[in-house]
């Protein structure tokens, strides 16, 4: 039986993380790191990646072995799924937590709140799924098995307060993130030479960290690339994508991909190609006008017409209500689509304005820096308290 919320010996307190994605190790990341400064008497262990392990977590699980999304991927692999579920349920009663805290990831993580729940173990929820966007009764999970959700998109509050559940809006970790880097950064001369890039201007091919996706959308973005020989193109590479699957899609077409830089391809991008998720944030708050894709297999496709419930795809949009930037669904994520509105987005063109100031009203909605800070605090205090 777990602990319930008790500190353990000595005062430690006990994290167990689990985050499934690249973006859940980024933002587990930050929160680990203010965990700690905030209480240094603290041990995290977690399911996550590289990210969460430098911030001081102890890995046991990568994000690599059990990132399937989309419905034939799940499908594919539901064997495995159910291996990490029934392994990540006996570490977590080995290692006894003060407390389960879960990133998004909602279909392996809102079964973990329900076993962790009933094993007595207090359970946190960091950063929503997108229950507003699809299945929202999902949400009576949370009521039922989580002890506290942490939202980090400002519409949440009142989808939550709607559902009766208790949810305060303490910023987005994405804006400590990108301030952090771009204080950091060097002149923008000086990025293209560390990136090994000419002095043509960039655009920036974003098509997502997960095998499917990149299948899916990269085709497509490519072959925009020879409408636009004054630009040179450079795709945003995951290190968990191989070699192989970047050059069976890339060919010799005149595209430059670059891991693990996103932040710096996105400091120096005139335009981007963005493959929808948390990318379309970080090239907005970047103030990288883009045009936002998303394509899946007909299947999961098929299912998503029906389920989902919302008039946007990006977070950009999502957060302000109304469209700034054009989205590209299915069968609209064609070759001559987003060479229009690519030439709308670059210098000189209709829309590249109009996207920009939109961003200084998304910039206001998010609100200032120091999220994950905020957010870290607010745990130590409800399990101090």
């Amino acid at each position: 039986m777990g602990t319930g919320g008790f500190i353990g010996k000595a005062g430690l307190m006990k994290y167990f993380i689990i985050a499934g994605e690249q973006s859940g190790d980024l933002h587990g990341s930050n929160l680990i790191r203010e965990l700690i400064r905030s209480d240094n008497n603290t041990e995290v262990i977690c399911w996550g990646g590289d990210l969460m392990e430098s911030a001081g977590a102890r890995l046991l699980k990568h994000y690599r072995e059990t990132a399937f999304m989309g419905f034939t991927a799940v499908v594919k692999n539901i064997m495995s799924i159910r291996r990490n579920l029934k392994l990540c349920k006996e570490q977590i009663i080995e290692h006894n937590p003060d407390v389960v805290v879960l990133i998004d990831y909602p279909g392996f993580n809102l079964r973990i709140a329900e076993f962790s729940s009933r094993e007595g173990f207090k359970v946190f929820y960091y950063i929503s799924p997108k229950f507003w966007a699809w299945n929202e009764g999902r949400v009576k999970k949370v009521k039922k098995y989580v002890s506290r959700m942490f939202i980090i998109l400002p519409f949440e509050t009142e989808f939550y307060c709607k559902h009766g559940i208790r949810v305060e809006y303490h910023g987005n970790p994405l804006v400590d993130e990108i301030e952090k880097k771009r204080s950091q950064m060097a002149r923008a001369s000086e990025i293209l030479s560390s990136l090994q890039l000419d002095g043509r201007p960039v655009i920036a091919l974003m098509a997502g960290s997960r095998r499917h996706e990149v299948e899916n959308i990269l085709p497509v973005m490519v072959k925009t690339v020879k409408h636009f020989p004054d630009y040179q193109f450079v795709l945003t590479g995951v290190k968990n994508i191989s070699d192989g699957i970047y050059s069976k899609i890339l060919g010799d077409a005149p595209v430059t991909m670059i891991r693990e830089k996103t932040y710096e391809i996105l400091s120096v991008a005139r335009a981007a190609i963005v493959k929808s998720g948390t990318s379309t944030l970080e090239a907005a708050l970047f103030g990288v006008p883009q045009v936002v894709c998303y394509r899946n297999d007909f299947l999961t496709m098929l299912l998503s017409w029906f389920v989902i419930r919302v008039r946007f795809i990006s977070l950009v949009n999502l957060i302000v209500n109304r469209e700034i930037v054009r989205e590209l669904l299915q069968y609209s994520v064609t070759e001559k689509n987003l060479v229009r509105e690519l030439n709308a987005l670059l210098p000189g063109g209709s829309k590249r304005q109009i996207i920009l100031e939109g961003y200084r009203e998304l910039g206001d909605k998010l609100g200032p820096a120091g999220a994950s800070a905020r957010i870290a605090r607010e745990m130590l205090k409800e399990l101090k308290g």
